[in-house]
C-alpha cells in the first residue's frame, strides 16, 4: 500500500473528517461554514481539516481574511483503483470457484 493511500485511509477514518468531505463535495466553503453545517467548534473543525489538507484530500484558496477549502479529487482517484482491485480479485476467484463447482456437478452427475 503506498504511502499517499494509507494517509487518505487514515484521513477519512474519522467520521467529522468524513463528514467534512462529504459536505465538501458540494462545494468549497470556509471553515465557520462547514463548523456551522456540522455542528462543529471551530477549533475542532480547523484540527480535522488539518489533517484533510495534511492527506491532500483538500486544498485552501485564501479570500481576503477567509480561507476556502475545496475538495481534491486526484486522491479519490487512487482509493477507487485501490478499492477496484479488490472487485478484480473477487470477480476473479468467484469464476474460478463457479468453473470448480460445475466440475464437481459433472462429476456427481456422471456417477448417478
Amino acid at each position: 500500500m503506498s504511502e499517499r493511500l494509507a494517509r487518505t485511509l487514515f484521513a477519512l477514518s474519522d467520521t467529522n473528517r468524513l463528514n467534512i468531505v462529504e459536505l465538501l463535495k458540494t462545494g468549497p466553503l470556509p471553515v465557520g461554514e462547514i463548523a456551522a453545517q456540522l455542528g462543529l467548534n471551530q477549533p475542532q473543525t480547523s484540527k480535522h481539516l488539518k489533517v484533510l489538507l495534511e492527506a491532500d484530500l483538500v486544498r485552501i484558496e485564501p479570500a481576503a481574511n477567509r480561507r476556502i477549502y475545496h475538495l481534491r479529487t486526484e486522491p479519490f482517484q487512487g482509493l477507487t483503483a485501490w478499492s477496484q482491485s479488490f472487485e478484480q480479485q473477487m470477480v476473479s476467484r468467484m469464476t474460478r470457484l463457479e468453473g470448480y463447482l460445475e466440475q464437481i456437478q459433472d462429476t456427481v452427475n456422471l456417477k448417478e
